[in-house]
């Protein structure tokens, strides 16, 4: 894949964007099946602002076609460790991950997303949404499950005019749901993704530094582990 390549009659896709390994990753897939690029970030109240400019810079290295960043108040509900003051749980065993929901979880965000995602796509003229959730390496989170993407993508073919007309068919794709996360930086690494552009952490420093103890942070570590090469990433030092 060239990054950033003519993107002139090109079908379109809305990606979803945090700025994280995931959803940069999901991005270059887009790209190279040959999609122009949409790519959607959402200032949502969380805790960790540094991922906005971490979206930015990955939206400007893929030379997408066209990067918004939309303000939603998910601090107005709170109930998470992301947008309330709640603690960022630390250096939880791997194990445990895959066993619970924990308090990062933030009610309906990515129902939310989709939402956004799914009223920008029928607006552009496509039905494609690129989301990089996975199932595998996801702390247990609800709605990064292939179930739910499939029952959204059902419920999103009614409810859009372009859908029920027939004019468009909302395809929700996700090329991670089942990749660990090991697999998943081979993947981008194949596609030319820069992983020191991501920020992966739940806790970063005001400078954008990782903690490298939330379970983000020990996620993405193992994936860089398991390839036997180093996380590019920035973390504090104690």
């Amino acid at each position: 894949m060239t990054i950033g390549r003519a993107m002139v009659d090109r079908p379109k896709a809305v990606v979803l964007l945090s700025g994280g390994l995931d959803s940069t990753t999901a991005l270059a897939v887009a790209i190279n099946d040959g999609f122009a690029a949409y790519a959607l970030t959402f200032r949502y109240g969380q805790r960790h602002q540094a991922e906005i400019e971490a979206a930015r810079r990955v939206a400007q290295r893929f030379a997408v076609t066209e990067h918004r960043v939309v303000d939603i108040d998910l601090r107005a509900f709170g109930g998470s460790a992301l947008t309330a003051d709640i603690a960022v749980p630390k250096d939880r065993p791997l194990a445990d991950m895959a066993h619970d929901i924990p308090i990062t979880y933030v009610p309906a965000r990515n129902t939310i997303f989709l939402s956004f995602a799914l009223g920008w796509a029928e607006l552009v003229g496509t039905g494609d949404i690129f989301i990089g959730v996975n199932v595998l390496d996801s702390s247990g989170y609800p709605d990064c499950r292939p179930q739910y993407i499939g029952a959204y993508e059902r419920m999103a073919n009614l409810a859009t005019k372009a859908a029920v007309e027939g004019r468009q068919r909302v395809r929700i794709h996700t090329p991670l749901i089942r990749m660990t996360k090991a697999e998943i930086i081979r993947r981008g690494r194949e596609l030319g993704v820069d992983y020191a552009m991501t920020l992966t952490c739940y806790d970063p420093s005001p400078e954008g530094a990782a903690c490298g103890r939330c379970d983000a942070c020990l996620l993405r570590q193992r994936g860089f582990a398991e390839n036997g090469i180093p996380d590019p990433a920035s973390y504090r030092t104690i």
